[in-house]
């Protein structure tokens, strides 16, 4: 899908502000209610947009450990890496799940926790357990430097 200036415009106001009026969204691009509410149509339908989410504070519900941890598994077969990936899929403190190159390791997770003695939970009686999995290296987040969700979308983007 080819995007215009319009296109662009619209996913930069839609990536800071998910919940904004359509007419708001036209006003700020200086488009027509009908012709902005065609375009986003267009763009969610494409899959270009994806949805919309709620951003929360961690820390005001209670979560304020984050670690991002480095699994090396036993063997690189799909078996499993698919098995893997379905079990840390159903722990809800794993955040993002990424199968990576260039490290020992063969995942990195970012999780969230209350405190450390969650931390060791979901480490020992968790991740652990799942098959396969032969090491773990955690680092602790002290603090988020850069913390955003918006993709870029400068004259690279499609």
């Amino acid at each position: 899908m080819q995007l215009d200036r319009y296109d662009r415009q619209i996913l930069e106001v839609l990536q800071d502000e998910g919940r904004i009026s359509n007419q708001d969204l036209a006003d700020r691009i200086s488009l027509s209610p009908s012709s902005c509410l065609r375009r986003v149509r267009t763009l969610e339908e494409s899959g270009l947009v994806t949805g919309y989410r709620a951003m929360l504070d961690a820390r005001k519900l209670g979560l304020s450990l984050m670690a991002l941890i480095y699994i090396s598994m036993d063997r690189h077969t799909p078996e499993r890496f698919v098995n893997f990936e379905s079990q840390v899929a159903a722990i809800p403190e794993v955040l993002e799940c990424l199968l990576i190159t260039g490290q020992e390791a063969d995942y990195q997770l970012k999780v969230v926790v209350a405190d450390m003695d969650a931390y060791q939970e979901l480490l020992l009686n968790r991740l652990t357990r799942i098959a396969g999995v032969t090491g773990v290296h955690s680092s602790f987040v002290l603090r988020r430097v850069i913390d955003k969700t918006a993709l870029p979308l400068g004259p690279g983007a499609t």
